[in-house]
């Protein structure tokens, strides 16, 4: 089996404010390319959608462009920029750094599933 998808045709786009993701479901992946604009921040703009305090998404992937900040509940801080490949446990609050847009790729599964859908929505 090949199954090939590109990333400029996505199976699927949530806008939420200050950003998007798009996502593409294959057989055995689903991959999320995440697009956050200078002033983002998750607990602004995807918390009132969720309806949960951090965002419990397992993450990982790669940050493409830009840099991110994630803080934990316990105050532990990282800040990821272009190169960086992350694993982010669910439990977290995160914001855009600087000016410069952050784009993600993100192959956990589950940001491409659930990621800024409502909890009616499954998520």
């Amino acid at each position: 089996m090949v199954e090939v998808k590109t990333i400029e045709k996505p199976d699927e786009r949530r806008d939420f404010p200050g950003g998007h993701i798009e996502a593409l479901h294959l057989t055995g992946l689903d991959f999320a390319v995440g697009t956050f604009e200078p002033g983002w921040r998750w607990r602004e703009s995807v918390r009132p959608i969720v309806g949960t305090d951090l965002c419990e998404v397992h993450h990982r992937g790669i940050v493409v462009r830009g840099r991110m900040r994630l803080r934990t509940p316990d105050g532990a801080e990282a800040e990821l920029g272009p190169g960086d490949v992350y694993v982010v446990a669910p439990g977290h609050d995160a914001w855009v750094v600087g000016d410069e847009q952050v784009v993600v790729y993100d192959v956990a599964g589950q940001m491409a599933l659930t990621y800024a859908k409502s909890s009616e929505a499954g998520a």
